[in-house]
């Protein structure tokens, strides 16, 4: 054999090793309740729920930390700061309004906080 027909040799086993693979065809289910398990098996529906239930878990103790916590630390400092929601112009609740952007900051502020200690731990 000469050189160039080893090479030619090679090289069609290295295309064949990196050429993919078709992927079988999913059996088809029979009934109703398999399709409805390979739903889930495909779409990791499980997990997903999981994580949906966490993140609600997660919410609410970050929420009652920004308002039972933190919030009452900034009422220390400046005075008639509950009052803040009370406060009108017209019709309009603007009060409420920056009561939610302040209480926005301080939630994105936590889990910017939290988001940088996991990423340090390695949980990212």
């Amino acid at each position: 054999m000469s050189k160039e027909s080893e090479m030619l040799e090679e090289l069609k086993k290295i295309r064949e090793i990196l050429t993919p693979k078709p992927e079988p065809e999913p059996k088809k289910p029979k009934n109703l309740g398999e399709e409805f398990l390979q739903f889930i098996k495909k779409y990791k529906i499980l997990g997903l729920a999981s994580a949906f239930i966490l993140g609600l878990a997660v919410n609410a103790l970050i929420m009652s930390l920004a308002e039972d916590i933190i919030t009452p630390i900034i009422g220390i400092f400046i005075p008639n700061f509950e009052d803040i929601q009370d406060i009108k112009a017209g019709p309009f609740g603007v009060g409420k309004f920056i009561a939610a952007v302040i209480n926005f900051f301080i939630i994105a502020f936590i889990l910017f906080l939290i988001i940088k200690y996991a990423s340090k731990i390695g949980l990212d």
